[in-house]
């Protein structure tokens, strides 16, 4: 059996108030879902995982030429600056 709509509902004063009663109860849970849902989103641990995620996915896709190239670059880098603060 389909659920009345809660505008009708509210428009019949005749409607059983068990009727009533299992429309609230309904909306509470459909609302606590919907809560939890939120909060899951929004929770910092499930936010890094999926961060995570995203960036293991991504670099998985790099090329590994290119992904040596820019580790040869930083590496480069870095022996310049540590070179350059020793001469002095």
């Amino acid at each position: 059996m389909a659920e009345p709509d809660l505008e009708n509902l509210l428009e019949n004063p005749n409607v059983p108030p068990d009727v009533l009663v299992t429309q609230i109860e309904n909306t509470r849970a459909d609302l606590a879902r919907t809560i939890d849902e939120i909060a899951d989103r929004v929770s910092p641990a499930n936010v890094v995982r999926r961060t995570t995620g995203r960036v293991r996915e991504r670099i998985s896709q790099i090329d590994p030429l290119v992904g040596g190239a820019v580790a040869l670059a930083a590496v480069s880098v870095t022996c310049f600056v540590v070179w350059r603060r020793l001469r002095k």
